[in-house]
């Protein structure tokens, strides 16, 4: 996972104008670094540049693709794919020596020193943790996603940061996109020092710039002799960016004689003269992270170091990205499996009233919610993983659900199990052994998954991406109506075309499987989940296609309902994955089978009242009001009621540094690890 908290904004809306402002390159020879002003961007521009960064085109089937136009294509994910047996024995081998050597780690020393120790590091280099995915002839493991997720369920059970520090170097640093987009020359320069154990970092997020790409300021101008790159700017929040050997940057290329220009990415080596770590960044979870702040002041980049051609910068962060942000959901799978035993073992032990506290009902309903959900987390990460395995399909939409629901959902499971726990679940587990009890980290659990819901694109940014895609094909066939500043005469052609498309399309949302009774008997006692699914799919097809027509080019806006037909999808998705999954545990092992049954069903009663509940809200809501009452909040008419308390945040610093582009006044803290 990037881990640079931030992520490529993809708006709805489409606009056929406009592009960043770029730098304007220096004068001269080429050598002096270039002014650095605040880089200004509409939101036309801002838009253009994010729709240009998106892979436009649809070459495969992908399963939630449809689901969110109507079509439950069970064939896409049943029977569940699997990987080659052989690819599965290599997978055991490293999952056994992994846990060998991860079980003499100490996760609470990293918690207490805030700092992953040296030998750590070294002990994971040593068995090529760094190269799980990188391929052999490079150097590394050549393992599949699937086991690359659940060795980080491993890894990230010792402590998240352990897990993060992995993730972070293998799912959007230098690895992953050299293997996808880089030269054969870079490849066999890259890949074995990163299969190695040269921990790297990818470099996006600016002081000032974090979704909205648009406004970087970061610049790389060419050399006249164009041999190399000047690279001029400042990166924040860069996990691994205090360790990493090598780091993937992004920066803006102005326009120059020879080339376009624009947002591009560069592998550059950190003991480059000119680049300083200013300072370590500390957070309220995942102590040990090695996230910092980052100067570069004139560092020569060679130009063979340059992935892709200049300006795509963009696209080959959010092509990484597709299968990346797998890593989030395993990470986010290892906290659900840590606490449903530790809910279990504790529900078990606690008397009150006479009965253990797991038998009484409040209790009961929230462990059931961490068991259920626990199987629908694995469920889905295993389907995901499975799916980029196989390449049959397009992952993008699912790998996104999958960031999306499973980093919503290991902060609820985390959070029953310290409700369960009551005070001990608040008490850190240094406090707890200190007074001679078992010591369990629920608090610290709690804290480390909240940054999962930022990282790799918040919440909030991942609907809008995955609305993005959902809807495609609507804006497709909507054309000039989905475009705000589209004519009268634009609009009328684009109506003619668009009604083409509906005809064929509207009358298949009628009637489907999910009416018939007998549908997916395959799939017995879950059947009835399969037909909801089927339903549910068509219906959120049909208040889509309502809302494309209620707002049309104004649908970018209705951010509530977006996010509200996203997550439908997502619960959608979950239910799907978790079926598949536990008819291929029936049939792989019938005993286990039956509990795999027994979760899979209770699971997808619980996402269907979650569904039900947002389909509810998607015309009954207080979404106009909210935007209303923060328009007032924000213009400052609700001050009064902030009266009474004590701001000490007052006067500490502005709300965001400003930075200047030119050398370092402080010592560089970046640390070596090897």
């Amino acid at each position: 996972m990037s881990h640079d908290v931030s992520e490529t904004d993809v708006e709805l809306g489409r606009t056929s104008e406009g592009r960043p402002h770029p730098v304007r390159p220096p004068s001269g020879d080429g050598a002096a670094a270039p002014p650095v002003a605040r880089v200004e961007a509409s939101e036309a521009e801002a838009r253009a540049l994010a729709e240009a960064a998106r892979e436009a085109e649809w070459r495969r089937p992908s399963f939630a693709k449809e689901l969110y136009l109507g079509r439950l294509d069970l064939s896409l994910i049943h029977p569940h794919p699997r990987g080659a047996a052989e690819d599965a024995v290599r997978g055991e081998a490293y999952l056994a020596e992994l846990r060998a050597v991860c079980e003499k780690m100490d996760g609470q020393l990293i918690e207490r020193e805030d700092r992953i120790p040296d030998e750590y590091v070294a002990a994971l280099a040593d068995i090529g943790t760094f190269g799980i995915k990188i391929p052999r002839e490079y150097g590394g493991l050549g393992l599949s996603m699937s086991y690359y997720g659940r060795a980080l369920m491993l890894v990230g059970s010792v402590h998240a940061s352990l897990g993060a520090m992995v993730s972070a170097h293998q799912s959007i640093g230098v690895p992953e996109p050299v293997k996808m987009f880089g030269t054969e020359e870079q490849k066999q320069r890259f890949l074995p020092r990163c299969a190695g154990g040269a921990i790297t970092a990818f470099l996006l997020t600016e002081p000032d710039v974090g979704s909205d790409p648009a406004r970087m300021s970061s610049t790389a101008t060419p050399t006249d002799d164009g041999t190399a790159y000047l690279l001029d700017g400042v990166k924040l929040w860069t996990t691994n960016g205090v360790i990493a050997e090598l780091v993937v940057v992004m920066a803006r290329v102005p326009e120059h004689p020879g080339g376009r220009g624009g947002i591009s990415a560069f592998v550059v080596d950190t003991a480059s003269p000119g680049i300083t770590v200013e300072r370590r960044n500390a957070f309220m979870g995942l102590k040990g992270l090695e996230n910092g702040v980052t100067r570069f002041h004139r560092v020569q980049v060679p130009a063979e170091n340059r992935l892709g051609r200049e300006g795509e910068g963009l696209k080959i962060a959010l092509t990484t990205l597709n299968t990346g942000r797998l890593s989030i959901p395993a990470l986010c799978a290892a906290a659900g499996k840590w606490s449903l035993k530790i809910a279990r073992e504790w529900s078990g032990e606690r008397v009150q009233w006479g009965r253990p506290v797991g038998k009484h009902g409040a209790v009961a309903e929230k462990i059931s919610f961490i068991a259920a959900t626990t199987f629908g987390l694995e469920a889905v990460l295993g389907l995901s993983a499975e799916l980029a395995d196989t390449g049959a399909t397009d992952i993008r939409i699912e790998a996104a659900l999958a960031k999306l629901w499973s980093s919503e959902m290991a902060c609820l499971v985390a959070d029953a199990l310290v409700q369960i726990r009551g005070g001990r679940g608040y008490e850190t587990a240094a406090s707890l052994a200190a007074r001679g009890e078992r010591a369990v980290n629920a608090e610290q659990v709690l804290r480390d998954l909240r940054i999962n819901r930022i990282f790799e694109g918040s919440t909030e940014i991942m609907h809008l991406m995955i609305a993005r895609e959902a809807v495609d094909a609507h804006l497709r066939a909507a054309g000039d109506l989905a475009v705000a500043d589209a004519g009268l005469p634009d609009k009328l052609r684009a109506a003619a075309k668009a009604s083409g498309f509906y005809a064929k399309w509207l009358p298949q949302l009628a009637m489907g499987k999910g009416t018939v009774p007998g549908a997916y008997q395959q799939f017995g006692a879950l059947a009835k989940h399969l037909r909801y699914v089927e339903r549910a799919s068509r219906k959120l097809a049909r208040h889509t296609f309502y809302g494309m027509g209620r707002w049309q080019a104004r649908l970018e806006y209705q951010q509530g309902f977006l996010g509200r037909v996203v997550d439908i999808g997502a619960e959608l998705f979950a239910m799907a994955a978790a079926c598949s999954r536990a008819e291929m545990i029936r049939n792989q092992d019938p005993q286990q089978g039956q509990g795999a049954y027994a979760l899979a069903d209770v699971f997808c009663a619980q996402a269907r009242l979650r569904a039900d509940h947002l389909f509810d809200r998607l015309w009954s809501n207080t979404d106009d009001t909210d935007q209303l009452i923060a328009r007032r909040v924000l213009d400052g008419d609700f001050t009064w009621l902030e009266a009474g308390v004590l701001d000490q945040s007052e006067g500490t610093g502005p709300w965001i540094a400003a930075w200047t582009p030119g050398p370092s006044d402080v010592e560089t803290v970046r640390r070596h690890y090897r």
